[in-house]
């Protein structure tokens, strides 16, 4: 039963075996030569000032769900709306339905929250 992925194993444990050797081979032979310029935080060539820990506003954790929500909702849909017909006649397109129908429910809950948050208002 397994045997058919003894190829894919074989291929990945190479794949690891070769990573693995030459990220140990770059950490053993590569110089070391640190100093403080070296081991400062580099921020785009801008000095670090202030403290690491900067206040973000909501809004954009906002907007970053609301591109997901949708995002996501074309990516699973698509493959769905193509693979119904053939639901149809296999008789699983209650399920189907039901499936989607609780999926766009969740996109829908999402969506309501991003709208009473304000994140649809661009001021």
């Amino acid at each position: 039963m397994f045997e058919q992925f003894i190829p894919l194993l074989m291929v990945l444990s190479v794949a690891a075996g070769f990573a693995g050797l030459f990220l140990g081979l770059s950490f053993w032979l590569g110089p070391k030569r640190p100093s403080p310029v070296k081991n400062s935080t580099y921020e785009c060539g801008i000095p670090v000032r202030g403290t690491i820990q900067i206040r973000f506003f909501v809004r954009f954790f906002l907007v970053a769900l609301f591109f997901l929500l949708f995002d996501l909702e074309a990516v699973f849909l698509y493959p769905w709306v193509l693979l119904y017909s053939g639901m149809l006649e296999s008789g699983q397109a209650l399920f189907a339905l039901g499936e989607m129908g609780a999926f766009v429910l969740v996109l829908l809950v999402g969506f309501v929250y991003i709208w009473k948050k304000g994140g649809l208002e661009w001021q």
